[in-house]
């Protein structure tokens, strides 16, 4: 019946019916078909009988200041119970460890997990279960390929594109007046870094220069398939190219012929989020050299114009786990909120959050349960670096207001996060993506100690097309 509600009751007889409930109400009717008998019931008797469903309450401002009042407390005391977990874990009591993580997860069970602590906590809750029992199912594999999760940790955050943008403009600066560069990149990826670098040098006035980037990475990763496309890159701007692939299992294993260094040529070194793998324990054997003193050795003798390094800007090389813990929690709890708020900014999508998170939910994992050589994550502030880079005999080449200014409107055009938290910081000739003034990223350039006369030699050779060459390098010299 058209503008009726069908139910499907049993039939029943309507005398039965009038004798239990009385006589039977106007608005129901009833019909037979295929000697079933069904009733209706018409709809403005259903409204009036059914009371509506109940509204959630808009909580007032004063249950909303409770509750995050509440979030507030319960976040103070999950960091206290979190701390005092590893520094349980460190003295080796490990049933007052367990204790105090069992309260923890109550504690974070109270703490809305889309912001704040809650949502960096539960990784360092994980982080700390994985200590205690190695077997934990948290040491699971990761939900995608290295290489994934590096493109979506790129497209979730201005991080890696401060890195590279940073990195680029003082390799520029540094190639100004060379016909004939080459960049050696210590881990290749997914060669996002070389597009806009290449796109720059197509502009430069009097024509491109000779280009050679050599790209280094691991047995699985895909540097020839990434040499291809770069080459491709470079050809649609008429931009002379070449492409070299090493492959070694970590970088101390770099050797000069595996680089193939032309006399003559501007060469370029460039390290994103790598040089902290190379660093060790302090009681390491002191006869074998450390595997960052071997790699710097490597870069200084081979005298290059320029050296850009970006790492993380925290503190999470320290032997005890509570100081790297407590340190690491308050680097990633302003990780987790700048990253929550680019994904707000920029609509980012779920699955790229998730992916993005996983690569900072390694770290993690590598920073609270590694110990000795199996930690990799060994993060050091830039002061520490430019001490050890010194040693090494590099001398920082400084970054001004005027790269400060640069980096800052790249950062807002690029990616729209002006107004959001997110800042660039000049200290002492460095600078360091910030969020809410607390840097996150540091990025420096150097070169070896003495390179100013060698680098005015190198521009004369340059020009005069020194070095190796082929076809399309001499078209570019010409």
């Amino acid at each position: 019946m058209v503008g009726h509600i069908p139910f499907g009751w049993l039939p029943m007889d309507p005398a039965a019916a009038s004798a239990a409930t009385g006589n039977l109400p106007a608005p129901f009717s009833a019909a037979a078909a295929n000697g079933h008998v069904y009733y209706y019931l018409d709809p403005a008797l259903y409204a009036s009988a059914v009371p509506l469903a109940r509204q959630p309450a808009v909580p007032t401002a004063a249950e909303v200041a409770r509750r995050r009042q509440e979030e507030e407390d319960a976040g103070i005391h999950l960091v206290h119970l979190l701390v005092t977990c590893a520094g349980a874990i460190q003295a080796g009591d490990y049933s007052a460890a367990d204790d105090n993580l069992t309260q923890a997860r109550s504690f974070l069970a109270a703490i809305t997990s889309s912001t704040g602590i809650g949502r960096v906590a539960k990784h360092f809750v994980d982080a700390l279960a994985q200590r205690l029992v190695p077997a934990h199912p948290q040491a699971a594999p990761p939900p995608a390929t290295p290489a994934e999760l590096h493109i979506h940790f790129y497209d979730a955050g201005p991080y890696l594109k401060f890195a590279y943008s940073t990195a680029n403009q003082a390799i520029l600066d540094s190639f100004e007046g060379c016909d004939r560069v080459h960049v050696v990149d210590l881990a290749l990826m997914q060669g996002l870094q070389w597009p806009a670098l290449i796109h720059a040098l197509s502009q430069r006035h009097g024509g491109p220069p000779y280009l050679r980037i050599t790209g280094i990475g691991g047995a699985g990763d895909e540097i020839g398939e990434v040499g291809v496309r770069l080459e491709q890159f470079a050809r649609s701007l008429d931009v002379p190219f070449t492409f070299r692939e090493v492959r070694v299992d970590q970088l101390d294993g770099l050797r000069h012929w595996m680089l193939g260094v032309v006399p003559g040529e501007a060469l370029a070194f460039n390290s994103v989020l790598q040089l902290h793998r190379l660093l060790v324990d302090p009681d390491v054997d002191p006869a074998v050299p450390a595997p960052i003193d071997t790699l710097l050795h490597l870069v200084t003798s081979l005298q290059p114009m320029v050296f850009t390094v970006v790492e993380q800007e925290a503190d999470h090389n320290r032997p005890a786990l509570v100081e790297r813990f407590t340190n690491a929690l308050f680097h990633y709890s302003a990780m987790f909120d700048s990253m929550v708020a680019a994904s707000h900014r920029t609509g980012g999508g779920s699955t790229t959050s998730a992916l993005a998170e996983a690569c900072l939910r390694a770290e993690i994992l590598d920073v609270v349960c590694g110990e000795g050589s199996a930690r990799a994550e060994r993060h050091e502030p830039v002061g520490r670096w430019r001490e050890r880079l010194a040693r090494a005999g590099l001398a920082q080449l400084p970054f001004g207001a005027d790269e400060v200014r640069r980096a800052t409107a790249q950062l807002i055009r690029a990616t729209l996060f002006s107004a959001t938290g997110y800042g660039v910081l000049e200290c002492a000739g460095s600078l360091a993506l910030a969020w809410h003034d607390r840097p996150l990223y540091a990025a420096t350039a150097w070169r070896a100690t003495g390179g100013d006369e060698r680098d005015k030699g190198r521009r004369r050779n340059s020009r005069n097309g020194s070095g190796e060459s082929n076809g399309r390098g001499n078209r570019a010299t010409a």
